[in-house]
C-alpha cells in the first residue's frame, strides 16, 4: 500500500501542474498545496477524499476531524465546514484526491445486491484507509498517463472505489444516498431547501414538514447527520456568503441585509464570533 501511495503522489503532483490535468477524469479532482493554511470556510459537496501526503483538519459543527494518508473522509451531504491544511511544505506538499459521489452509481451497486441498506444517519465520517481502497484509487490515477482509457475504465474504477467504501465502516453514509426513504435523504431535502432560502426566516416546523418528520425527530436526525442544528446550518451559510460579499463590496450594512440579517450590529457580532474579527477588518485582510 505504501508503494502505491508513493506512486499516487508522483502521479498527482505531475498532472496537477499540467493544463486540464487536475480535472482530466470526470468526477475526480486533484489538489496540491505547498504550505499550511489558515482556517478557511467552504462548502463541501458529497464526496470521498483521500489524502496522499500532508494532513488537513476540518471542523464540522462541533466536531473536529483530522485526515491524512492513513485515513479517508466521506460526506453524503452539502456541509459548510472550516478547513485548514496543517501539514505541508515545499518539499512535501499537501496532496489530496477526491471523487464526487454519484447517486446513480451508488444506487446501481445497491440494486446489484452489493450489500444491504442500514439505518445509519450520520452524513459524514472518517475511517482508516485500507489496501483494498487504495488499489482502485491507484489504478484510477494511473489513467492520467493513458487518457484514451479514461472513458472506458474510469467508470468501472469509480464503481470499485465506491464498492470498497460501501463495504467498510462508512458504508452506511453512502448507502443512504440512494434510498429516497432513508432518514439521511429526508434531511438532505431540508438542506436543499435551506440552501435555496438561507437569507429568509426559517422555521424548524417548515423544515420538518419538508423532511416528512415531526419537529423533534427532524431536529435530532439533522444534528446527527450534520453535527449542527438546522438554524446553525443556516447561520453558517449566511456568514460564509457574507464573507464572500464583504470581500467584493466591503459594505457591512448592505451585506448584512443581503444575507438576511435585520440588525447590522448582530451581524457583526456573529461574523466576528465565527471568523475571529469584524467584517470590514476581515475583508480588508483577505483582499490584501
Amino acid at each position: 500500500m505504501q508503494q502505491q501511495l508513493t506512486m499516487m503522489r508522483s502521479l498527482a503532483g505531475r498532472h496537477v501542474a499540467m493544463p486540464g490535468g487536475a480535472g482530466a477524469i470526470p468526477g475526480v479532482s486533484l489538489f496540491v498545496a505547498p504550505s499550511v493554511t489558515c482556517p478557511t470556510s467552504t462548502m463541501y459537496e458529497p464526496m470521498l477524499c483521500l489524502v496522499l501526503q500532508g494532513a488537513k483538519q476540518v471542523m464540522v459543527g462541533d466536531r473536529v476531524l483530522r485526515y491524512d494518508p492513513l485515513s479517508y473522509f466521506v460526506t453524503s451531504l452539502d456541509l459548510p465546514v472550516s478547513g485548514q491544511i496543517i501539514e505541508a511544505s515545499d518539499a512535501q506538499p499537501y496532496i489530496c484526491v477526491s471523487l464526487r459521489l454519484n447517486r446513480d452509481v451508488i444506487a446501481s451497486l445497491l440494486s446489484d445486491g452489493a450489500m444491504p441498506a442500514d439505518g445509519q444517519t450520520a452524513g459524514f465520517g472518517i475511517s482508516p484507509v485500507t489496501p483494498q481502497l487504495v488499489d482502485p484509487w491507484f489504478r484510477m490515477l494511473a489513467l492520467l498517463d493513458t487518457p484514451r482509457d479514461i472513458p472506458v475504465l474510469a467508470p468501472m474504477l469509480e464503481r470499485e472505489i465506491l464498492y470498497r467504501v460501501m463495504q467498510g465502516p462508512q458504508g452506511g453514509v453512502l448507502r443512504q444516498i440512494a434510498r429516497d426513504d432513508s432518514q439521511l435523504s429526508q434531511v438532505r431535502q431540508a438542506i436543499d431547501w435551506i440552501r435555496a432560502h438561507f437569507n429568509e426566516t426559517i422555521r424548524v416546523e417548515t423544515l420538518a414538514e419538508i423532511a416528512g418528520m415531526s419537529p423533534a425527530s427532524f431536529h435530532r436526525h439533522f444534528r446527527t447527520a450534520a453535527a449542527m442544528s438546522p438554524l446553525q446550518y443556516q447561520k453558517t451559510l449566511r456568514l460564509q456568503e457574507a464573507r464572500r460579499l464583504m470581500i467584493m463590496t466591503g459594505n457591512t450594512a448592505r451585506t448584512a441585509h443581503s444575507v438576511g440579517y435585520e440588525s447590522a450590529s448582530q451581524f457583526s457580532r456573529e461574523y466576528a464570533r465565527m471568523f475571529g474579527t469584524p467584517p470590514f477588518r476581515d475583508a480588508a485582510r483577505l483582499r490584501s
